[in-house]
């Protein structure tokens, strides 16, 4: 019992022999970012291997002391248990594979989806003052060296048929090369010009590890020792976390010439390699037997307005609407949560599926959340960079009668019982809801996304003194998303003592007033959470639980495209050639020129494998949008033959 109460100490800021034994951890300060360091102290201090779904936000150190003792003793349910063990791989530089999310970014990547991006990834730049203008330019690439060398992640590439692998670090154009604009001389418009081409180029044509780094570092040197770090970041190579470690790590060796960080154990390929035994385990199997006995009554996303069909836009950068709550009232909101049970992030969850439910005019709907996902199979796995993230399928089924604080504890209680279960990620899931539903549009296009909690999971905020770079101003940032098959999404973040919130949406898509509308509705909400009048109120949602038929275009009630083959054995040569790629890539039989790919057990990724193949076999690339729209043998043979040019 002392050494935990001296994790939740640590993790709590509160003295050790202060920490009730019977009081949970939410209501002590906690949240389910900081149960998962949690997990992964436990492991590394105790020598036990907690799963995420054994620790919850409502765990007392009394429970949690018991399942320790029972962990310890071999009493705990089996399970749970994830028998894997990470190790350094004998060759760090192998091919493995993506995981089921990168997978997913990586087809977007390839114009797979609709609502897909050459590139995807996130840009960000802030402000710094106080710069040395002399020395910080070496003094970010000596920093950025060293990182490549400390997290070889920023040395990864993407093969064309979807595996990675982590460069030597003496390989051409392996470490990452940073670029200077020295504006030091330069009038305001010449700076107000040159900031806007940089983040128009950073913004629309990120980092491809398909190419080059999946990391694009710049410095913008300007007049009075002012300047700007601009950070391009590949979805394929970096999460939300990934980011964060791997900014605090890039400060750190910025500030100090001579700084060293405690040396990995292990890196992300080791961490995926090891996975590989996941599907062996009964905790898997429960999960993917738990998923798969509810995948036929899950919803679909929220019915929102459309202005156009996602299948006819071509997106360029998501447009955001943003809001900054001051300390004081992101204070206030903290203290209303813990009074009422229920964390920050599943408040901010709760308000964008009121507004939501308001804006389609129905209660019942599936929200795409994204989970940070490491899975605590070894101590150093919160240090590590790598795209450990997630997706998780969450149903929404808000009670018309009830007021926020019910649904909120509701929305906790459904939230808590997914995650339980989140060794089947929401990109598995998706893949054989749209299998079972005949569907090739995204499953899940509106998406959740809270990392409040990180920086005290991380043991506080991110280094502000940056050595010859300055003093870090986190406040004054710019920043776009690019990601794949995403309509719209919040994403909750804190800066400092404040937090933020954005809707990232694809313009193109929707009224623009309806989302200034949905936007404020939702700003609204939560300061009326803050202040505590938000609370015990019905929030006045729409009397039906599912869409009504109707009402012009409207997301997830899109038309889908009917395709009808003739069946029987392939016709002719060219529809025998892509049965041959079927059969090769599936080990399955392909007898039927009807049979369709993902039916026989395919996959995204496998279809661009497919479509590689396919141009080495028949001589013609196929885009993968076209395969497909129509994945069976007839269709994609059809493909190939309208790029041939010919009748075979």
């Amino acid at each position: 019992m002392k050494e935990l109460a001296e994790i939740w100490s640590e993790l709590l800021g509160l003295p050790p022999d202060e920490i009730p034994h019977d009081v949970g951890f939410l209501r002590l300060g906690g949240d389910s970012v900081l149960a998962v360091r949690m997990s992964a102290l436990v492991r590394k201090r105790l020598g036990v291997a907690l799963a995420l779904s054994d620790v919850r936000v409502e765990t007392t150190l009394a429970d949690l002391a018991e399942l320790v003792r029972r962990h310890a003793s071999g009493g705990a349910p089996a399970t749970r248990a994830l028998p894997l063990t990470v190790t350094p791989r004998p060759d760090p530089h192998a091919e493995f594979p993506l995981l089921p999310l990168q997978q997913g970014y990586f087809v977007g990547q390839q114009d797979g989806w609709e609502l897909s991006y050459d590139s995807a990834h996130y840009y960000l730049d802030y402000a710094l003052t106080g710069v040395d203008g002399d020395e910080a330019a070496d003094a970010l690439t000596d920093a950025v060296e060293r990182l490549a060398a400390h997290q070889p992640t920023l040395r990864a590439r993407v093969t064309s048929d979807g595996r990675q692998h982590v460069l030597p670090a003496d390989a051409p154009g392996a470490v990452p090369q940073v670029r200077v604009y020295d504006l030091r001389e330069a009038s305001p418009d010449e700076i107000d010009t040159a900031l806007r081409d940089v983040r128009q180029e950073m913004s629309t044509s990120g980092p491809d590890p398909t190419r080059g780094p999946g990391i694009d570092v710049r410095l913008t040197l300007l007049p009075g020792d002012d300047g700007r770090l601009h950070l391009g970041l590949s979805l394929l190579i970096f999460d939300g976390w990934s980011s964060s470690v791997l900014s605090r790590d890039l400060l750190t060796f910025a500030a100090d010439w001579n700084a060293t960080l405690p040396p990995l154990d292990i890196h992300f390929g080791d961490y995926v390699t090891s996975l590989a035994d996941l599907p062996a385990t009964e905790a898997w199997q429960a999960d993917r037997d738990w998923w798969w006995s509810r995948l036929d009554t899950l919803p679909g996303p929220p019915a929102l307005p459309l202005a156009a069909d996602p299948q006819e836009v071509r997106p360029v950068t998501m447009g955001n609407r943003e809001h900054r709550w001051s300390a004081g009232s992101w204070a206030a909101l903290r203290r209303q949560c813990t009074d009422r049970g229920v964390t920050p992030s599943t408040a901010m969850l709760t308000a964008f599926g009121v507004v939501l439910a308001r804006w389609a005019g129905h209660r019942r709907m599936l929200l795409n959340s994204l989970q940070l996902n490491r899975l605590p199979i070894h101590p150093e796995v919160q240090r590590v960079v790598g795209a450990f993230a997630a997706t998780m399928l969450l149903p929404l089924d808000l009670a018309a009668e009830a007021t926020f604080a019910e649904l909120a504890a509701t929305v906790q209680a459904t939230s808590g019982e997914h995650a339980a279960h989140n060794l089947i990620t929401g990109v598995e899931v998706g893949r054989e809801v749209a299998r079972r539903r005949g569907s090739w549009r995204p499953v899940g296009p509106v998406v959740f996304q809270s990392v409040l909690g990180v920086d005290a999971a991380m043991g506080g905020g991110p280094p502000e003194e940056a050595g010859p770079l300055g003093r870090v101003v986190a406040s004054d940032y710019f920043h776009q998303l690019r990601t794949p098959q995403v309509a719209i999404e919040v994403r909750c973040f804190e800066l400092g003592p404040e937090m933020v919130a954005v809707f990232s949406l694809v313009e193109e898509l929707f009224e623009s007033d309806q989302v200034t509308a949905a936007f404020d509705e939702f700003v609204a909400l939560v300061d009326a959470l803050a202040d505590g009048s938000g609370w015990d109120v019905l929030p006045g949602l729409p009397g039906t639980a599912e869409p009504a038929p109707g009402g012009g275009l409207r997301l997830g009630l899109l038309p889908e495209p009917a395709v009808r083959h003739r069946e029987g054995p392939p016709a002719g040569d060219l529809e025998q050639a892509v049965a041959d790629v079927f059969e090769e890539l599936l080990e399955v039989p392909v007898l039927d020129r009807a049979a369709d790919f993902f039916g026989l057990g395919g996959d995204s990724l496998l279809a661009v494998r497919a479509v590689v193949r396919l141009a080495k076999e028949a001589g013609a690339s196929v885009p993968v949008r076209e395969f497909l729209s129509d994945p069976t043998v007839a269709g994609v043979a059809a493909a190939v033959r309208s790029r041939l040019g010919d009748q075979r």
